[in-house]
């Protein structure tokens, strides 16, 4: 609700979209006025949200029983390939010297997808080809400013191994060199160990409290 009212506006809570028929007026009213105001909605970068989004606006998952189950069910509906390879539409701007990815056009042609019938495997696999085309746009505008080709995936979005392989063969085919995990999760499970590692080279403190 929030990616369609926020990037699509009234229009978008108009759509003949299935989730948006489990949601009641009255829920629906509260979510735009937090939208409106800021009430307790912090905004967010994270990629599993847009996922979650993604998930319910072409009827996979609505509602999770455990953490990443939209995106884990996206993920295996999505076939290996398809007749129909190509990408979702998204643009990259630069804001305040930061490059940020809009999804305005994502957003609404997923939606199009869903009116229009499209099998929902073919949409989560379209994303998913989507998300990788981010990763090595956003690659290849920063090393054309700073020459570095070295790129390490990290995050528990490369949990998901169709993302982590699109994103892999995407960089390699664009002349980077790919780092991944191997010994340590690349999700939170290897935050602490990362705490550990980072205290052990810090200085001891010798302050007062």
């Amino acid at each position: 609700l929030s990616y369609l009212y926020t990037l699509l506006g009234e229009e978008g809570l108009n759509r003949n979209l299935p989730f948006l028929s489990k949601v009641s007026k009255i829920e629906l009213d509260l979510i735009k006025k937090q939208v409106e105001k800021g009430i307790n909605s912090p905004l967010t970068s994270s990629m599993g949200r847009l996922f979650d989004a993604v998930s319910a606006l072409a009827g996979i998952r609505v509602i999770i029983d455990y953490e990443a189950q939209a995106v884990i069910e996206m993920e295996m509906l999505a076939p290996d390939e398809a007749d129909e390879p190509i990408c979702y539409p998204f643009s990259i701007v630069e804001e305040q010297g930061v490059k940020v990815i809009k999804l305005g056009q994502l957003i609404s042609a997923v939606v199009q997808d869903v009116e229009d019938s499209l099998p929902a495997p073919i949409i989560s696999l379209k994303f998913h080809r989507t998300v990788a085309q981010m990763v090595l746009q956003i690659c290849q505008l920063l090393a054309e400013e700073t020459n570095i080709r070295q790129v390490a995936l990290s995050g528990g979005v490369f949990q998901n191994r169709l993302l982590l392989r699109l994103v892999t063969e995407a960089l390699r085919e664009g002349g980077f060199s790919v780092l991944t995990h191997r010994l340590v999760p690349c999700n939170d499970g290897g935050i602490s160990l990362g705490q550990a590692v980072i205290a052990n080279f810090a200085e001891p403190y010798r302050g007062g409290y």
